[in-house]
């Protein structure tokens, strides 16, 4: 079953990575939505959670055509990278693949690429 999740390995702690991939999404002038810290609110709560966080970010000039054409690709929109150390202490990265975005809202494959951008940003924060 193809569940549309691309998963990396990060060669860094989960904040520097999500700090990294910040860093490269501005650079390029992609906004961020939000930043979420999930074991930070956990913590807050009195869990325990390992580290664990998500950014959302986007550009409206790639991503509005994809919700014209299908309003309910907006449900997978913004693009959202979760980084989290998993049981064995590795920093993991994961993001849906554009491919599959397309493909689960039968958008035309030529929007692919308007999703396809961010991905060596992604694979540039969790590598170099």
């Amino acid at each position: 079953m193809d569940s549309g999740v691309i998963r990396l390995t990060s060669d860094h702690p989960v904040a520097e990575t999500i700090e990294r991939l910040e860093a490269f999404l501005k650079e390029r002038s992609v906004m961020i939505f939000a930043r979420i810290d999930f074991s930070g609110d956990a913590a807050r709560a009195g869990l325990v959670l390992r580290p664990e966080q998500m950014l959302i970010f986007g550009n409206p000039k790639a991503g509005t055509p994809l919700m014209q054409s299908v309003p309910v690709a907006g449900l997978d929109l913004p693009i959202k990278a979760l980084v989290w150390e998993d049981a064995e202490g590795h920093t993991q990265i994961a993001y849906n693949d554009p491919q599959y975005i397309i493909r689960r809202h039968g958008l035309d494959a030529a929007l692919a690429a308007n999703l396809a951008a961010v991905v060596p940003l992604i694979e540039r924060a969790a590598r170099e």
